[in-house]
């Protein structure tokens, strides 16, 4: 019988019978489900290690057809700060439920570390919650295939520095507006979001003012 190591997020946790339960898990080998065998029970080894926002590490065993059995759970990182503020925890379920979704279109071990990252973030209480939103928008938009272009607009023009734009929903990108919200500035800052850490992130400053239309604009590019 063949056995995977690895760490795992879980997405949902469905009650089974009397005392089972089948967990939707996020792996870096991809989406896997398990059954959790004895698992609400007073004393299962594996309720402490399969919580909501956490980092866990498992065991899984073959099972009948796609559905592994779980026989081991251990913590190695619960998120517990993210409960403490109700609009952080929303947000994180809101994540978790996208990213369920979204890596059932497409199978992109990637996802693991973009869930991972804002769990991580979202947890950490110097980090603004915009700036993990806009993060977040633009990389799930990325690996669903359709990245915003930060290099052209909606005509395949090169963006300019001296030049304003507007996000267009219809075009799915940035087209030159008179009046436009978005600078080279808002534009230099979307590049960064989208190649860095938002441990890095979190470092740098004077974006306060530029991240609200950034956090419009990735949030409509997402189309969450």
């Amino acid at each position: 019988m063949t056995a995977l190591r690895t760490r795992a997020i879980v997405l949902r946790r469905t009650n089974y019978g009397e005392a089972d339960r089948i967990l939707q898990l996020l792996t870096p080998e991809g989406k896997r489900s398990v059954m959790a065998r004895g698992v609400r029970r007073e004393r299962s080894k594996l309720a402490g290690g399969i919580e909501l926002f956490a980092i866990c590490d498992i065991v899984i065993t073959e099972g009948k057809g796609d559905l592994g059995i779980l026989t081991s759970a251990r913590l190695v990182q619960f998120y517990r700060h993210i409960l403490e503020d109700y609009d952080t925890m929303q947000f994180a379920y809101e994540v978790v439920k996208h990213v369920g979704r979204a890596s059932e279109m497409v199978d992109e071990p990637d996802w693991y570390d973009v869930l991972s990252e804002v769990l991580m973030a979202l947890d950490t209480l110097t980090i603004p919650r915009q700036l993990i939103q806009t993060w977040f928008y633009l990389h799930y938009a990325a690996l669903l295939g359709h990245e915003l272009s930060l290099v052209h607009d909606t005509t395949g023009i090169p963006l300019q520095p001296d030049l304003r734009y507007a996000y267009d929903e219809s075009e799915m990108g940035l087209r030159e507006a008179l009046h436009g919200n978005i600078t080279a500035d808002h534009i230099k800052l979307m590049r960064l979001i989208s190649a860095k850490s938002l441990k890095v992130l979190s470092q740098v400053g004077g974006i306060e003012a530029i991240l609200p239309d950034c956090w419009v604009t990735a949030r409509q590019h997402a189309a969450i």
